[in-house]
């Protein structure tokens, strides 16, 4: 006998729907998984046995056969269990096969009959073609974000044949609750413990406000990685659409989702400067899962240390920064990863901390060389805002005036973004430059200020729109009308222009 049951598997991102065909014939007993399936794939066999045995059901003694269409596409992982589990048991007369025509099915199966949740179910749910679909109950909030109203939240194995065959009721449906409020999630720490450091705060401020790349240079100890920790505090909620997008990756990277199964704060990722190439941009796997990039999408990536990551780690950055999408490609297939983060950095001026202002270095050129070679010129290029982070005076340390917090600096960032929205974009870096014209025109004497520095060969073409861009949030946050003046210009190039011997660089 033939049963189908639909179901689903996930490359990157992105799910595709897959049909488990079962055949049941008399012959030899035997299993028979076709279908490009992967290792753990075919290990299906054991655990789903086990499973209807442990169940109280009858494992067929006849030539089982199973198919899994398209057969050109890959699966892998565990996803396909307990569909492969009720095609066999529909194929074997222990389920109505009509009672499976309205569902599809995707989840691990335990040795006792339990389901387990699985990377990914945000895109597997989504991709099955079927009005219902039947989720492990762990992740059920999940697919319920992207299928309210259709998806059954499935504890095990005998409860849902017992539901299928009208034993008992059916698993219930499970009822999103995505779209109620929640309050923000907790952060590293509120943005008024950061003693002094000024200048340090309104990058910070101006980064945020407009969703530029930021570089802070200073010696140990200097706050750099305070002040990125209370970055994301600063950020406006996700809107549904960044919100979706954003749950999708982090499922399909397997980590955790909040309550009520919906990213709705920009993330904030801070891989280690020993991430291997794959922990960073994705692949690796059959599924090629996301990497930290990915993970950081509609959010932050914050790389402490910049200038112990390797260099291939560095230039793989560089095409993300300017596309939002990370395209890996391997023999067999190709996919292409969202990757639309703000990436903040923190870094020494050179390996020991102590050079640049502070007059102290212990590196040896060689050492200062090979350290200033990690970080190329056309990525330093792509960080809109490089300013140098020296250490607070110790009466500043020691008490000295209030600073403001982070709700405070987070209501003039959403007002500022409320205003890049107004345009058309989510945050002014994404300002395309042909509306620059339109949406922050120069004053004379503003253009006459840039025509030096590209005289001068101080900024490059991709340098003058980021300037442009970072000088119309300035505005923003200061109130100021439509058209630029020199001074907000003056003040852009100002948080650009670090000296490359910060960076014990040649300038």
């Amino acid at each position: 006998m033939l049963a189908t049951v639909a179901s689903s598997v996930v490359q990157g991102v992105d799910g595709h729907p897959v049909t488990v065909e079962v055949h049941v014939s008399n012959g030899l007993p035997g299993y028979t998984l076709v279908g490009l399936p992967d290792a753990s794939c075919r290990e299906s066999r054991d655990r789903v046995r086990a499973a209807v045995l442990s169940s109280g059901l009858t494992w067929p003694s006849r030539r089982v056969t199973i198919n899994l269409a398209p057969t050109g596409l890959r699966k892998q992982g565990a996803a396909l269990d307990l569909p492969i589990a009720l095609g066999i048991l529909a194929a074997s007369d222990q389920i109505q096969p009509e009672a499976l025509q309205r569902f599809g099915a995707v989840g691990e199966l335990g040795l006792d009959g339990s389901l387990r949740p699985v990377a990914a179910l945000v895109s597997l749910a989504d991709a099955i073609e079927a009005p219902e679909v039947l989720i492990p109950t762990d992740g059920a909030e999940q697919a319920a974000v992207v299928r309210p109203g259709a998806v059954r939240a499935v504890d095990n194995l005998g409860e849902l044949v017992a539901g299928l065959n009208g034993l008992r009721p059916l698993p219930a449906i499970v009822s999103s609750v995505a779209g109620q409020a929640v309050g923000p999630e907790k952060q590293a720490g509120d943005l008024a413990e950061v003693r002094g450091q000024p200048l340090a705060r309104w990058a910070l401020e101006v980064a945020a406000a407009g969703g530029h790349h930021l570089l802070m240079i200073g010696p140990p100890g200097a706050g750099k990685t305070m002040l990125a920790g209370r970055m994301a505090g600063l950020l406006p909620p996700l809107d549904r659409e960044q919100a979706l997008a954003t749950t999708r990756v982090h499922s399909a990277a397997g980590l955790q989702i909040p309550a009520g199964g919906l990213v709705r704060h920009p993330p904030f990722r801070a891989p280690h400067h020993g991430a291997s190439m794959v922990a960073m941009v994705g692949g690796g796997t059959a599924a090629m899962r996301p990497g930290e990039i990915s993970a950081a999408h509609n959010g932050v990536l914050f790389l402490d240390e910049l200038g112990e990551f390797s260099v291939q780690i560095l230039d793989s950055l560089r095409q993300p920064l300017e596309e939002g999408v990370v395209r890996i490609s391997r023999a067999a297939r190709a996919v292409a990863l969202p990757a639309r983060f703000q990436l903040v950095a923190a870094m020494n001026p050179c390996p020991c901390g102590e050079g640049g202002s502070q007059g102290m270095c212990r590196c040896s050129e060689s050492a200062r060389a090979r350290y200033a070679r990690r970080l190329s010129g056309p990525l330093l290029d792509r960080f809109d805002l490089r300013v140098e982070v020296r250490p607070p005076a110790p009466r500043i340390l020691l008490g000295g005036d209030e600073e403001e917090s982070t709700a405070t600096v987070a209501a003039r960032v959403a007002a500022a973004r409320a205003r890049a929205v107004a345009r058309g974009v989510r945050a002014n870096a994404e300002l395309p430059a042909g509306l620059l014209d339109e949406v922050a025109p120069l004053t004379s004497e503003a253009v006459d200020e840039l025509r030096g520095w590209l005289e001068r060969g101080a900024l490059t073409g991709r340098g003058l729109r980021r300037v442009r861009t970072v000088a119309r949030t300035i505005a923003d946050l200061q109130g100021l009308g439509t058209c630029i003046d020199a001074s907000t210009v003056q003040a852009a190039l100002a948080l650009r222009s670090t000296p490359l011997s910060v960076l014990g660089m040649v300038a």
